[in-house]
């Protein structure tokens, strides 16, 4: 598996769109704060730039510096282990590109506990981009073979390994601050 987490870090040092398992379904993900390659990844799902991306890592440490200080009852929530996984939209500052933010003063980010995406945004080193691998609004990829027929070559790699979900559904998604419900994956 390292040779093959290594050829996707190699992918996303040169603006690559990679695709890899997650917690739930397959994911689309490039370097977050390489412009051309989030906007590629966008038009490719053909997504509206104001809704913004999430970002995924292996650990709360590499989010911290693109989110205002986090208080030490957010910190526990956001990092208390789920049987769901959750992405959490915690406020930012002004400064983080469009791209990641959309229209909104925030940012959505899970710290994964996924094998492999763990292991993925380890190497690279900081948050990757995590969005689900599907044109907007079609069924999340679930395979290897899903990615293919969604994207058609249009990837730069896909990184082979188990979703770690039986609902093929993407991530809750929930407000970081109240812990209020803004997506089910159910």
């Amino acid at each position: 598996m390292t040779w093959h987490i290594r050829e996707a870090v190699r992918q996303l040092t040169s603006g690559g769109i990679i695709a890899y398992p997650t917690e739930t379904v397959y994911g689309l993900g490039c370097d977050p704060f390489n412009g051309y390659a989030a906007l590629h990844l966008i038009d490719l799902k053909k997504r509206d730039i104001d809704q913004g991306l999430i970002l995924v890592a292996s650990h709360l440490e590499q989010l911290e510096p693109l989110l205002y200080p986090l208080t030490a009852a957010v910190r526990k929530r956001i990092t208390r282990p789920d049987q769901t996984p959750v992405t959490w939209v915690l406020p930012c500052p002004p400064g983080i590109p469009v791209w990641l933010r959309g229209k909104h003063d925030s940012l959505a980010v899970r710290v994964s506990s996924h094998p492999v995406t763990a292991a993925l945004c380890r190497h690279w080193g900081g948050p990757l981009v995590s969005s689900s691998a599907n044109i907007h609004g079609k069924q999340p990829a679930t395979s290897p073979l899903d990615v293919r027929k969604a994207f058609n070559g249009q990837l730069d790699y896909i990184l082979y390994g188990t979703h770690g979900s039986s609902t093929h559904r993407p991530s809750q998604i929930r407000n970081g601050l109240t812990g209020k419900l803004l997506r089910s994956n159910t």
